[in-house]
């Protein structure tokens, strides 16, 4: 009897260590689960980085790995920590804090990877109305209609604001389903761009991770209150005045009929309407028009809910003088017509004729020279064209230009019968020969 007793308080003993030791592990890990997530990214990154073939130096692939990590695999990590905190940590306390705590992160890095992102993927500002060039992309947003979705989504952040860090005991049950009806605004335009943009690129896909995000932490959000006002006892809420908020009967009544936190969700979405009704209201006074809302997706090309078709691109390789003539002022670089170049359409100006006539001419008499020419330019060239990502800065390289397109005009008038004639045959549909310092 005693030799049993012992081996079960011993045993007791050991299973008191054990769980006192996962008590311990758990707590570390919660404590330092920001640091851990970082560190497994950048652990995810290197491994992938070592699969890939072509692999550098120890160093460079330590550095590219956590490069990597941080940049394209936190950003996934992240959305799954979000989504498992939905149905997890909605009544511990430490659980709720260290879920606020990856809330903050995920909408601060979420704005910040977006705007590196979308710098890669060809979306530009410009309305369906505006010709775009090459891969270019319209605005997934209507321009004048941006300042509703605007809106929308700054109310969607002051709901999730006020809610999150409010106790849920000293707010009046209507307020806080209004708050939730805010909400339910911002979550709707996350849906509207995901739909808006979604498709098989893995650019696009990232930037839906951040309005992915937005909703997930929403839902997180709601679900936790509505489980902490279930737990709040209606004597200590009373007690507190919870109840007895508003002097109108109406508010009152209504504010009473809200205590039941189940009905909540479905409340916040009747709520919704009017609130978007005043929003709409306020919004036209200040020069928005009522149909904003939904015209603000619709009134664009490129896109999935689009309703428009924009002309067609057009299409100028990434050398610096047709980057100039398509790029620059039209005042000032002076476009006189379309060509085609690679079956493309072009926008041609007379330098960029005059500088491919000359080429030509190298080509038929002085071919080594030619290449020599051609080697230059592809080396020098290319670089200078990716540097014109602007009118201004077109406008400066066409005239930095013209004391060369001076010499070129003078050469091939001492050299060809007719000059005029074969400036102006460069880019023509019938040219079959197109060689010259902005082809290749």
């Amino acid at each position: 009897m005693t030799l049993n007793a012992s081996k079960r308080n011993l045993s007791v003993k050991k299973d008191g260590r054990r769980e006192e030791l996962f008590t311990v592990m758990n707590e570390k890990l919660l404590k330092h689960s920001i640091l851990l997530s970082v560190v497994i990214s950048v652990i995810l990154g290197i491994l992938v980085i070592l699969l890939l073939p072509g692999g550098g130096s120890f160093i460079e692939t330590i550095l590219s790995g956590a490069l990597a990590g941080i940049l394209a695999i936190y950003p996934i990590l992240l959305s799954l920590i979000n989504f498992v905190f939905i149905f997890a940590g909605c009544t511990d306390p430490r659980l709720i804090r260290k879920g606020q705590h990856f809330e903050w992160i995920t909408l601060v890095l979420g704005t910040l990877y977006s705007l590196l992102v979308l710098p890669f993927s060809n979306i530009t500002f410009s309305d369906w109305t505006v010709t775009l060039y090459n891969a270019q992309k319209h605005t997934p947003i209507w321009t004048e209609g941006a300042l509703t979705v605007l809106i929308f989504a700054a109310a969607g952040f002051l709901g999730y604001l006020f809610l999150s860090c409010t106790r849920i005991s000293k707010v009046p049950p209507l307020i806080t389903v209004l708050e939730i009806s805010a909400m339910y605004l911002g979550m709707t335009q996350s849906i509207l761009w995901i739909v808006q943009i979604m498709r098989g690129e893995i650019l696009y896909l990232y930037l839906c991770l951040f309005p992915l995000n937005c909703i997930l932490i929403g839902i997180k959000v709601i679900r936790q209150k509505v489980i902490e006002w279930e737990r709040i006892q209606r004597s200590e809420a009373e007690s507190e005045g919870v109840t007895g908020r508003f002097k109108n009967k109406n508010l009152e009544w209504l504010n009473r009929r809200l205590e039941h936190s189940a009905v909540w969700p479905a409340a916040a979405f009747l709520f919704m309407w009017p609130m978007l009704a005043v929003i709409i209201c306020i919004l036209i006074l200040f020069g928005q028009r009522p149909d904003s809302a939904i015209r603000a997706w619709t009134e664009t090309s490129d896109w999935n809910l689009s309703q428009r078709i924009a002309s067609q691109n057009i299409f100028y390789d990434e050398h610096y003088l047709c980057t100039v003539a398509a790029g620059g002022h039209r005042k000032v670089v002076k476009p006189i017509r379309m060509g085609v170049r690679h079956g493309h359409s072009v926008i041609v100006n007379r330098q960029l004729c005059v500088a491919n006539a000359f080429e030509q001419i190298l080509e038929e008499r002085v071919p080594k020279l030619h290449r020599n020419v051609r080697y230059f330019y592809d080396r020098y060239g290319f670089p200078v064209a990716k540097l014109i990502r602007s009118p201004y800065i077109a406008d400066i390289v066409y005239f930095l230009m013209k004391p060369l397109e001076w010499v070129f005009l003078t050469i091939i008038y001492m050299t060809d019968v007719r000059p005029e004639d074969r400036i102006a045959m460069q880019y023509l549909p019938e040219q079959t020969k197109c060689t010259g310092v902005t082809e290749e």
